[in-house]
């Protein structure tokens, strides 16, 4: 499907829909993938299964999220029903000591494994299971402007996200609002191309605690980023960390 899209004019494609790589059946089959689906359910695998598991069904909605943006098939800032209602499960079950993994989306079951039992733990302890977090959030902004150079108004947005997740008010050592401020610095002397998706990938597994998305934490992401901005449009950029955390407290405001 992506290779005859990729042939296409850009007039006659289509956007990549869950039916396309998924035998899913009904509505859910014509929606087309957005970043923050893909972004939900790599949060979904990371919490169960400590990791995006490659080949699995986060890995695979991410490049199709990637070429429906691309091609500007899909809103990158808006939440679709599949984000905002939490349509996505991954779910363990352990049998005479085996795992059995389930991957559902709509209650449909898109992938089913069996491995050896592993322990892992979820960073930031239970989250709210009917809300976009934090680092799901900004693991959506990976998707959706993940090729963006790292500059100061994103290093002063991540880091405001980050303490909104945290709860602590200051740059933790090591964390991505370290690593933003540091790329946002090597990309402003041209000594380094480092990107969103360099920093944001597995935002939610990079974070020591995260939560749901609230409207206050969306306006301090917000003025974060456009206080550091080196023009004076005083517009957020499409795609990039305060319109996906603007998006995801909107889409949760709306649940």
């Amino acid at each position: 499907m992506s290779q005859e899209q990729q042939a296409r004019p850009e007039s006659e494609l289509e956007p990549i829909k869950y039916g396309d790589i998924f035998n899913v059946h009904g509505d859910l089959a014509s929606k087309a993938i957005a970043p923050v689906d893909a972004a939900v359910m790599q949060s979904a695998e990371n919490r169960v299964l400590g990791e995006t598991r490659k080949g699995g069904p986060a890995s695979s909605m991410q490049t199709a999220a990637k070429l429906n943006l691309k091609h500007g098939l899909v809103d990158p800032n808006e939440a679709t029903d599949v984000a905002r209602h939490k349509l996505t499960d991954v779910t363990e079950k352990h049998v005479s000591g085996d795992r059995i993994i389930t991957e559902s989306i709509a209650g449909q079951i898109v992938a089913q494994y069996i491995e050896p039992r592993v322990e892992t733990t979820t960073p930031g302890g239970t989250l709210d299971k009917d809300a976009i977090t934090i680092g799901e959030s900004l693991e959506a902004a990976s998707l959706s402007a993940g090729d963006k150079l790292v500059e100061q108004s994103d290093a002063a947005a991540i880091q405001a996200a980050e303490v909104r997740a945290t709860g602590v008010n200051e740059v933790l050592p090591g964390g991505i609002g370290a690593q933003a401020q540091s790329a946002a610095t090597r990309n402003s002397t041209g000594a380094d191309k480092t990107t969103l998706s360099d920093i944001l990938a597995d935002a939610t597994l990079k974070l020591p605690a995260d939560k749901p998305v609230t409207r206050q934490d969306a306006e301090r992401v917000i003025q974060a980023e456009v206080r550091n901005k080196p023009d004076t449009n005083m517009h957020t950029t499409p795609g990039a960390v305060a319109a996906s955390v603007a998006a995801a407290a909107n889409a949760n405001r709306n649940m």
